[in-house]
């Protein structure tokens, strides 16, 4: 490989970057038509979609082992063994979609915790009903978006992203607003077209990719190969981590919301708004550290251990700039985006300064996600799960708790408590992580494990 420099983390990053602003568009979407009907339905949506990003990316989140893996092979000229290894992501995938599914169709335990009015907790279970139709679609498209990003080639992912993006708004008019004489269906209508969107994407992409001539090399199309007990180990040593770490990360991010509606839905729907900011910039940095991983997992396979340390911290330079970048808008720009989301008063005075604080949470996110990124390059992953469960769940979620519902601490903060407290929590995660990666890139030069060559396909 050539030398490591910021174009080429900018070439890789900024197709990753549109891919997954067209996904979060999805999101923001669902939230700014959601809040023209009403505050229930603001409120049901954004607690029912933290559900369901619970689930998902807990679940989905295993398969954030498959570029790395495939970068690796990839650098090291192994290209006729990245189908096998995509093969044997489709039989984890379809043990955790059954999970999913299931959790979705017996929401009970979830939805309990927040104590919701009947309207909003019905609103809720159905949204989460219908995204169990949705879930097998959105494994596949991860494999898809996983094999492309690991072999370095995301432009076709940002082309389907944003044909999804542009597919949203009219399928949820149709769904939520009984547009062409659909049902109306509110708040809910919005996880239907969800699931008809992904399902379309699906379809789409695998169609284009398995007849692709400029694919052949890496034998996807070949007949799928069985479970291969070996190959599985190898991807769960590092997928199963990644999952757990995304566990604590996105758990301890939805039980805030979740706790947060025990004040009512005027202050759930303005937390929604801050949630789904603070999730929309959170794009930028993990664009960036996804480019970084890619890179440095193909650098290592290449041998090219000093390459990898220095990939690693131009990831991290380029994401912080771009954070303060966008702290100042954020802080600065607060009573505009507001307005941008929600014409209703009560809600605006609330979510300002929960903005303002999204401000200096993102910071603490520009730094975690490019460092704990370039480490899943390394196949480092054991250690950060054990920072993230640590902090995320310790000071960052029982920090919110006695922030924002107790008097332990002062007058109990109500919302901005939780994100003081979550903000200091992933602050602390991001310089941990990247101390632990100056060590690991550091460490004596040596061969990086490889897996083991796998059989012939058949």
């Amino acid at each position: 490989m050539k030398s490591a420099s910021t174009s080429q983390l900018l070439h890789l990053a900024w197709p990753v970057l549109i891919a997954q602003l067209a996904l979060m568009g999805n999101a923001v979407i669902d939230t700014a038509m959601a809040g023209r009907l009403s505050a229930t339905d603001l409120a049901s949506v954004g607690i029912a979609a933290s559900i369901q990003a619970t689930v998902l990316m807990s679940l989905v989140s295993v398969l954030l082992a498959l570029p790395p893996l495939i970068a690796h092979l990839y650098g090291s000229n192994r290209h006729e063994e990245v189908g096998r290894e995509i093969h044997q992501s489709v039989w984890i995938s379809l043990a955790l979609a059954l999970i999913a599914i299931l959790v979705f169709c017996f929401p009970g335990p979830l939805v309990g915790i927040s104590h919701l009015e009947p309207q909003v907790e019905e609103k809720v279970r159905a949204y989460l009903s219908a995204s169990a139709f949705g879930v097998p679609a959105v494994f596949a498209l991860r494999i898809f978006m996983g094999f492309s990003t690991g072999i370095g080639r995301p432009r076709p992912v940002m082309f389907f992203n944003l044909l999804s993006l542009a597919l949203k708004v009219p399928l949820n008019a149709v769904f939520m607003y009984g547009l062409l004489k659909a049902p109306e269906m509110g708040g809910p209508g919005c996880a239907v077209a969800t699931a008809v969107d992904a399902w379309l994407m699906a379809t789409l992409a695998w169609g284009w990719c398995l007849r692709n001539p400029n694919y052949s090399e890496f034998r996807v199309n070949s007949q799928l190969a069985g479970p291969d007990m070996k190959a599985l180990r190898e991807f769960l040593k590092l997928g199963l981590p990644i999952a757990l770490t995304f566990i604590a990360d996105v758990t301890a991010f939805t039980f805030m919301a979740l706790f947060i509606a025990r004040l009512g839905p005027v202050f759930s729907a303005a937390h929604q708004i801050a949630a789904n900011l603070a999730a929309l910039a959170f794009m930028v940095p993990l664009a960036l550290g996804n480019a970084t991983s890619v890179l440095v997992g193909q650098s290592l396979g290449a041998g090219g251990y000093v390459e990898a340390r220095s990939i690693s911290w131009t990831g991290i330079r380029i994401s912080m700039t771009a954070g303060i970048m966008l702290c100042f808008t954020f802080w600065l720009g607060a009573p505009h985006i507001a307005a941008l989301y929600t014409s209703d008063q009560t809600v605006r005075h609330i979510a300002i300064p929960l903005i303002r604080l999204v401000a200096l949470y993102h910071l603490g996110d520009a730094l975690q996600a490019v460092a704990v990124n370039a480490l899943r390059g390394y196949k480092k992953s054991v250690a950060p799960m054990l920072i993230y469960a640590i902090l995320l769940w310790g000071p960052g979620l029982g920090g919110g708790i006695l922030l924002g519902l107790t008097d332990k601490f002062g007058p109990a903060r109500g919302a901005p408590g939780f994100w003081i407290a979550a903000i200091a929590s992933l602050w602390l995660v991001g310089i941990l992580v990247t101390i632990y990666l100056n060590a690991v890139s550091r460490k004596p030069l040596r061969p990086i494990p490889q897996p083991a060559p796998l059989s012939r396909f058949p």
